[in-house]
């Protein structure tokens, strides 16, 4: 009887593992998906972002040593795709705990749920439902709108920090560096560009939402890479959990199978 009981537990379990095994084995194919759309989505944002930086780098700008510095996470609100939200959580820490004064934005709930409990007095301001899909340049430059016309938060110039798409099984935090229009126009190389004063604010704040929109997108095809990563490895593990379990039942079969037959010659063996 207790080896029948077991037979059912194991028969369960090997079920249970099965319908799982097939969840992420669906979860991965979607993920494939939205990695090759997020990718060339990332492309786009990569090259409006790196034309921004040569920009910058073009005109030489200076930043001084004392600075102050606005910190941007760019995270989401998606879970089940490995370390990748943890990685950015420990770079915004590590980054927190050498500025304790610094402001912080926080674009995401999953990185606000873990600096929120050691750094709660810097957040300033926090944006959720962003990353389920392809973040839009519409959604940065909402964000940039809401930063930007805050006064109250004193910085010079802001750090994003983000994770860069390396390959689809790799990615690394990075950060993007931006500037606020007083520098850019007092960088030395920055009257080589004819321009007229009242396009200014508009060049400041489309250079904070075009680089906050490069972080966001990138970031998202980071994401997507990871989590069919993860959802790989979990089908994999699901196979291989699977083959132990029906390597187990069989045997457990094999052993109740082996005991009726010897109660049997027993029992005819005694008559």
């Amino acid at each position: 009887t207790r080896n029948m009981a077991t037979l059912k537990e194991i028969q369960n379990r090997l079920k249970s593992v099965t319908n799982i095994s097939k969840i992420t084995a669906s979860m991965k194919m979607i993920a494939s998906t939205k990695t090759t759309r997020a990718q060339r989505a990332m492309n786009v944002a990569r090259q409006y972002g790196q034309v921004s930086n040569d920009f910058i780098k073009q005109a030489d700008v200076k930043v001084s040593d004392d600075a102050k510095e606005l910190l941007i996470t760019a995270s989401s609100d998606k879970g089940l795709c490995g370390g990748i939200h943890s990685s950015l959580s420990r770079y915004s820490r590590r980054y927190l705990n050498e500025h304790p004064e610094a402001p912080l934005v926080v674009v995401g709930d999953k990185a606000k749920v873990q600096l929120q409990r050691l750094f709660p007095q810097n957040i300033k301001y926090s944006f959720n439902q962003i990353g389920s899909t392809i973040p839009t340049f519409d959604e940065s430059s909402a964000i940039s709108s809401i930063i930007l016309s805050d006064k109250s938060i004193e910085y010079d110039n802001t750090k994003l920090v983000y994770n860069k798409f390396v390959s689809a099984i790799a990615f690394e935090t990075s950060e993007i560096e931006n500037y606020p229009i007083n520098q850019v126009i007092e960088a030395p190389n920055f009257k080589a560009y004819e321009y007229q004063e009242e396009v200014l604010e508009n060049l400041n704040e489309f250079l904070f939402a075009n680089s906050l929109h490069w972080a966001l997108v990138e970031g998202h095809a980071a994401e997507m890479a990871a989590k069919r990563t993860a959802m790989e490895n979990a089908t994999k593990n699901a196979g291989d959990m699977i083959q132990r379990l029906t390597l187990q039942y069989n045997r457990g079969r094999q052993t109740v199978i082996t005991n009726e037959l010897i109660e049997i010659i027993t029992g005819a063996s005694a008559l």
